[in-house]
């Protein structure tokens, strides 16, 4: 693909992983309508007991579903992407049944407490435990975008610090893509800068890099070269040059950190030492220039 291409194909996966924020921050109103429905049927049995002809509303009047709900800005936003949990409602009366059955979420109800805070507390401990490692999610995600699957703690994230905004009193309101443009960040580097040069200094220099790794193991064939390890040592050579105010050993411990999950289990030490050793050539041949102390 052209240049022009893979910048619009970095912006569209930092659009998805916005989307992938408002399709978890919307399960609120659809879990909170899955315990509604709930209550609901177990009200409509022939013979309901006493608890289910007067169920303990607490949650299904949590004050966070309503504040989604009734935003037009964030409705309008989770309509534009198609986002929808109604066709998940295996997965949404699997996760209540789970969440019912957390210790948190008995304290919870049973606390006299009705507060938008303690709603935050819970729906914040809900993102933080009930998401990550769930399978049936992972399938979710997975089918409705190929940009999802790795960015879900990330988005997990998000939603919390939405949640804790609530509990600020703040409206919601749509985040930017980069986190160098969020209200009070102003003085941060900019993240859309940094991605847009890596990526242009790894695609205008791929031959050449690649040639120079190809060279530093004389004994393989560069065919056989595992294609993660050599994009991330690219990626790496492409930030040691492009940003002289990088520490060397940042970049090459990013880089590092990544392989371990993208990559083969030994390629953490392959990734490192072919790293280090072609920055540190171009750095004698002025290739690479750093300046300041603590840059080598």
């Amino acid at each position: 693909m052209s240049l022009k291409e893979a910048q619009a194909q970095l912006e569209m996966s930092c659009r998805a992983t916005r989307s992938l924020y408002l399709f978890m921050l919307s399960i609120i109103p659809a879990l909170t309508e899955e315990a509604r429905a709930r209550i609901d049927a177990a009200r409509s049995k022939f013979n309901p007991t006493e608890e289910e002809k007067h169920p303990n509303l607490k949650f299904v009047e949590n004050a966070i579903a309503p504040i989604l709900a009734g935003d037009p800005d964030f409705q309008k936003a989770v309509s534009r992407e198609k986002l929808s949990w109604d066709q998940y409602d295996v997965l949404l009366r699997n996760l209540y049944d789970s969440i019912r059955g957390k210790s948190y979420y008995s304290r919870y109800m049973a606390s006299p407490e009705r507060s938008l805070a303690e709603d935050v507390r819970l729906f914040v401990r809900i993102f933080e435990e009930e998401f990550v490692d769930n399978a049936d999610l992972e399938d979710i995600l997975e089918d409705l975008s190929i940009y999802w699957n790795d960015d879900l703690a990330y988005a997990l994230t998000c939603c919390c610090r939405t949640l804790d905004s609530f509990a600020a009193g703040e409206r919601w309101s749509l985040p930017p893509l980069y986190q160098s443009e969020m209200a009070g960040r102003e003085g941060m580097d900019s993240d859309k800068r940094f991605v847009t040069e890596l990526l242009r200094a790894a695609y205008c220099n791929y031959g050449t890099f690649y040639d120079k790794i190809a060279a530093s193991v004389p004994k393989w064939d560069k065919d056989r070269l595992f294609v993660i390890d050599m994009v991330l040592i690219i990626c790496g050579i492409a930030e040691a040059k492009a940003f002289p105010e990088i520490p060397v050993k940042v970049t090459i411990n990013e880089y590092v950190d990544i392989s371990k999950y993208y990559s083969t289990p030994k390629s953490r030490s392959f990734v490192n030492g072919i790293l280090d050793g072609i920055i540190q050539e171009m750095l004698a041949s002025g290739e690479i220039v750093k300046s300041g102390r603590g840059l080598l």
